[in-house]
């Protein structure tokens, strides 16, 4: 970890209230993350403000103000680890929230949650912008509700689950099943589609993943328009738990103040959610349903409603939600839909049988999927795409216990259209070209819509299923047909 300014430096301008000098206190107790301080002269910080606690050892550390407990005694929840702390040690609040660095010294960097370069690229400028990790969402009269289509190049999206420009995105899946990829595939192909801003939340993950994330974007020249902030699953709950709002403070910079559009993304939501859980637990708050914090519904809606658009610049923000156990009704999981704009669901059968992406056809959905917005053709192709897939999961069971030649010639033209379409919508990712030596593709929404049309107008019938596995648009697919015939190949 690279040399940074101590914690106090952090906080070096001047309490809300500029009259009044930074109030001083005392570590009282010390419960793990929790600790306890009191403030003997009168005057308690506010809740969400930042506390610096003085160590004889080492740097001083930052802590948040979760409750008051009497007149002169607050309890915090350390932003770091709280090895050296000891009763009777020197605290105090410069008076507001915690505050990060924003700005262009902050791009190509990779930060902890309290705004510490941790990349070993020296410390950021003594005058940075800085700006604090709480604040209000925008207020309606400055949101901008216009719908504009936010493309990714990659097929199932673009056709099943449109994203829109200044919306939320969620990939929801269980462990193993293709979230972190199709998120570092998206930082790559919508960085390179999109100017703009892109800021990465990891949120609760391993440190490989940030160190391999680091080296991709280097890798694809984006690392200069992107800024990352890691709290990592080893760090403490305080930490995590702020990772996501750090990262939220530095989008909206760039919307605010520098009127720029910003991807944000987060890796994984549910972490966030987790470590409000254990926060929760530390401070004593008895549980809601299935063990979550009773301040659930707040803490989810207060960091979402935060990620909008305002006249000339937009956040749109794409996440990953782990899902405990594959339960989309999951009290978090549930909490976390009800943000959205479009729910890209991740199946664990499509996975297993080598479908990447993973996306369900069926259970991902968008609000952007109308005709008065994406055009009737876009409609209808999306639709009886749908519809077709579902047909043959409904036959799966028939299929699976008697055979395809039991059912009738059009439930069978349906069958074999609806596997080619399934084939057809995975993709190679550039991401991944490393580990299955195929090259990477991203497909415009025009050459989608033209490929699911062909397929579905009966174009297919007569290829190999194989053919349309893992290709962009259907002139490859076309290309790799006629070569396998000539070859003597083209069996399914």
């Amino acid at each position: 970890m690279s040399s940074v300014r101590p914690f106090s430096a952090l906080h070096d301008r001047p309490p809300a209230d500029a009259s009044r000098a930074p109030l001083a206190g005392t570590v009282l107790s010390v419960h793990g993350s929790v600790v306890d301080l009191r403030f003997p002269d009168g005057g308690l910080p506010a809740i969400y403000d930042a506390v610096v606690i003085e160590r004889d050892t080492g740097s001083p550390l930052l802590a948040e103000v979760q409750q008051h407990l009497d007149p002169v005694t607050v309890r915090t929840v350390t932003l770091g680890g709280a090895g050296g702390l000891r009763r009777g040690m020197r605290a105090h609040a410069p008076g507001g929230p915690v505050r990060v660095p924003v700005g262009e010294p902050v791009l190509g960097r990779l930060l902890n949650a309290i705004g510490e370069p941790v990349d070993h690229g020296g410390p950021l400028p003594a005058d940075v912008a800085r700006r604090p990790i709480h604040a209000p969402a925008p207020a309606l009269r400055r949101q901008n509700v216009a719908l504009e289509v936010f493309h990714t190049g990659i097929k199932v999206i673009d056709l099943l689950a449109p994203m829109v420009k200044g919306g939320k995105a969620a990939m929801f899946g269980g462990a193993g099943v293709g979230k972190t990829v199709l998120i570092m595939e998206l930082i790559r192909t919508t960085v390179e589609r999109h100017s703009g801003i892109s800021v990465f939340a990891g949120i609760g993950e391993r440190s490989r993943e940030g160190h391999e994330l680091l080296l991709e974007l280097e890798d694809s020249g984006v690392l200069p328009r992107t800024a990352l902030v890691f709290g990592q699953m080893n760090e403490p709950p305080g930490a995590r738990w702020r990772t996501g709002l750090t990262a939220l403070a530095i989008a909206e910079h760039f919307r605010d103040d520098a009127r720029e559009n910003v991807l944000l993304l987060i890796d994984n939501v549910y972490r966030l959610v987790q470590a409000g859980g254990e926060v929760s637990g530390l401070l004593g708050r008895l549980p809601s349903r299935v063990g979550y914090q009773p301040t659930l519904a707040s803490e989810v809606a207060e960091f979402e409603e935060r990620i909008a658009s305002v006249a000339g610049a937009a956040i749109t923000s794409i996440q990953a939600v782990y899902v405990p156990a594959d339960d989309l009704t999951d009290p978090a999981v549930a909490e976390i839909f009800s943000h959205l704009d479009s729910s890209i669901v991740l199946s664990r059968d499509m996975a297993s049988e080598g479908m990447y992406p993973a996306v369900d056809p069926l259970g991902s959905t968008s609000s952007l999927l109308d005709p008065r917005l994406v055009g009737e053709a876009h409609y209808r192709t999306a639709q009886e795409v749908r519809k077709a897939i579902a047909h043959y999961r409904e036959l799966q069971e028939i299929i699976s216990l008697l055979g395809m030649e039991e059912l009738s010639a059009a439930d069978r033209a349906m069958v074999s259209r609806a596997r080619r379409l399934m084939r057809f919508l995975t993709q190679p990712f550039m991401v991944t070209e490393a580990f299955t030596g195929k090259p990477g593709r991203s497909v415009e929404l025009e050459d989608t819509l033209a490929g699911c049309r062909a397929i579905l107008d009966g174009e297919a019938d007569g290829w190999a299923e194989s053919s349309l596995y893992m290709v962009g648009d259907l002139d490859e697919a076309r290309r790799r047909e006629t070569g396998g015939r000539e070859a003597g190949g083209g069996g399914t």
